[in-house]
């Protein structure tokens, strides 16, 4: 269970999340809005990786602004571009670092690594150096480094922005098969179909919550009165 209480957040003077409280439960949640409009700030507030400046979130009871550290190994966080996220030379040093303390034995950790490398298929690039895969295979490498933890959240900020369609597609085949709860920030509006429940950001505040499809048609709506670009099919 995920809890936001009427929280806000400014970045050099602007309010860029502006009293919002919601109750996040359901398994797939998706979250849209243009550009600015507060998701990723929000989204980061998830896991700790910003606190609030008012109000408070809630991971199951822990607040973000007490138990960051706890909360990270119970939410993953998968971002848009991976190449910010891999930090390791190899692939399988990269998915193995998350779990340096974890207090696994060393044969624990190396199961654990070649079991996700061969789900992503990755195994085959078990050595390879990490940056120089390629965007698709980097990008489920981001999202295996955090699920190797086994995390019970993940939250991922438009995890698809920088693929092409087949691998937007893998990415999307990823998620909709993970048993966790997921938060899906995106402007690839067909990847909502079949979630439990979209939120519109409209200037740090909820402008929607509902079913996709209503979700969507609020979003465009939203949209065209302001010129604004129109969001992806």
């Amino acid at each position: 269970m995920l809890r936001l209480d009427d929280i806000t957040h400014s970045y050099n003077g602007r309010r860029v999340i502006d009293g919002i409280t919601v109750e996040l439960a359901e398994r797939r949640i998706g979250v849209i809005g243009a550009n600015g409009s507060g998701k990723s700030t929000m989204a980061r507030m998830l896991n700790g990786l910003v606190i609030p400046d008012s109000g408070r979130v809630l991971v199951e009871g822990r607040d973000t602004r007490k138990d960051a550290k706890a909360i990270r190994r119970r939410v993953g966080f998968v971002f848009s571009d991976a190449d910010t996220q891999i930090i390791m030379p190899t692939v399988a040093e990269d998915v193995e670092v998350g779990l340096r303390r974890s207090g696994l034995s060393a044969a624990e950790i190396a199961d654990r690594v070649d079991g996700v490398l061969r789900a992503y298929g990755l195994d085959g690039h078990r050595d390879h150096p990490a940056h120089l895969l390629s965007s698709g295979q980097k990008q489920l490498l981001a999202l295996a480094s955090v699920l190797v933890t086994d995390p019970a959240i993940l939250v991922c900020d438009e995890p698809t922005t920088l693929l092409d369609l087949r691998n937007t597609a893998a990415i999307e085949r990823r998620l909709s098969a993970l048993p966790q709860q997921v938060v899906l920030l995106t402007h690839h509006l067909h990847m909502l179909a079949g979630y439990d429940r979209v939120l519109v950001l409209d200037e740090g505040r909820i402008a929607f919550d509902g079913a996709p499809d209503d979700a969507v048609a609020h979003y465009t709506e939203l949209m065209a009165p302001r010129g604004g670009p129109e969001p992806h099919a």
